[in-house]
């Protein structure tokens, strides 16, 4: 497995298993500035577990496994975050929010998209329309 690879995806789960449990559990530094953001986004309060948090801890629970030989639980993972941070994105950019939760889901949808790109399942080995090129 790549290393490129190997330390984005591990980089990603960390990230998102941090930003899953601590929406899940509503860790009162994240609040701090979740809470308004949430409330500008018009995203209610109670959707923090289900299904915010709780999607990006399958995110990073998918990831892992992929990591530890279910190459293609991993590379779903890696879609789906991708997926997920689009619609946040989206969400934030629809009411005009830039708080700086929007510029945080910049920063995890450039490291699901990294994870997915360099994802090995994905890669291919051979390029075929360059055969018998030296």
């Amino acid at each position: 497995m790549p290393t490129a690879y190997v330390v984005t995806a591990l980089v990603t789960i960390a990230f998102n298993t941090f930003s899953g449990f601590a929406a899940m559990t509503r860790f009162a530094p994240i609040m701090r500035t979740l809470g308004p953001a949430l409330a500008r986004a018009g995203v209610p309060e109670s959707w923090l577990v289900w299904p915010i948090g709780a999607l990006k801890a399958l995110g990073a629970l998918g990831l892992t496994l992929g990591l530890l030989g279910v190459p293609l639980l991993g590379t779903a993972a890696a879609a789906g975050l991708v997926l997920y941070f689009v619609c946040a994105l989206y969400t934030h950019l629809r009411v005009g929010d830039f708080s700086p939760q929007f510029y945080l889901a910049i920063v995890f949808l450039g490291l699901a998209v990294a994870t997915l790109a360099l994802d090995p399942a994905l890669v291919l080995r051979e390029y075929p329309y360059r055969q018998g090129v030296a």
